[in-house]
């Protein structure tokens, strides 16, 4: 990983911007003393064309483990999936040292603290911004956006916007699992997918044949 990247997680896992967040945390690690506790990192290929796009680390997933979904039900859903179809070299994440790695991919997330009830409010998930505009920056070689769930879709979104991409509008892009957009005005091809939460997965709402079948379809765009 070069130094930029570095620099860049190092950032990430010392940031203070959110008292809310930060005091939610901090009584987890005083309950759970070995937890990681802090703001997670993104990770992966550094030289990825698929960039997948999360919500939040979970209380009792990422916030302990210090990886992007690993160690629950999210992270067991979606890395299976991304063995079958190639993007990694193991069915399930364990925990930050299980030897896990990304081929062609790369994991971040609109925010990177444990939020209260998974929900950050839009002015934490404003303070993380920053990482993900740079983590876009960093990333050259990026083709292909997969975001899992409506608030990483947005997060997308705003950057787009933000970033004055061709005049896009934000009102012409509309959340729904498997919508692709993909022209010429963008500069990656954009992949909605529900969230592998629990609640979608154990109501059938996300099945793995779904999921499977749309990271199928970002790796032909990638």
């Amino acid at each position: 990983m070069t130094n930029n990247f570095l620099k860049l997680q190092q950032k990430i896992i010392t940031c203070k911007k959110c008292p809310r967040l930060a005091k939610y945390i901090n009584e987890i690690k005083g309950k759970y003393p070995s937890y990681w506790c802090k703001p997670v990192p993104s990770f992966g290929d550094i030289n990825a064309k698929i960039l997948i796009v999360g919500l939040a680390p979970g209380r009792f997933g990422s916030n302990r483990t210090g990886r992007m979904f690993t160690g629950d039900s999210s992270g067991n859903f979606m890395y299976k999936v991304l063995y079958d179809v190639g993007l990694c070299n193991k069915p399930k994440s364990i925990d930050s040292n299980d030897g896990l790695k990304l081929s062609d991919c790369y994991i971040t997330a609109v925010g990177h603290c444990a939020p209260p009830q998974n929900k950050p409010t839009p002015k934490e998930l404003n303070n993380c911004f920053p990482y993900f505009v740079e983590e876009l920056q960093l990333l050259k070689k990026l083709k292909v956006i997969v975001t899992l769930g409506k608030i990483a879709f947005d997060g997308y979104l705003k950057w787009l916007v933000e970033q004055r991409i061709n005049e896009i509008k934000k009102k012409d892009f509309k959340f729904a699992h498997g919508a692709i957009y993909n022209s010429n005005n963008l500069p990656h091809v954009l992949i909605a997918s529900y969230h592998p939460s629990r609640q979608n997965t154990q109501t059938g709402r996300l099945t793995e044949k779904m999921f499977k079948e749309m990271f199928v379809t970002a790796i032909k765009h990638s």
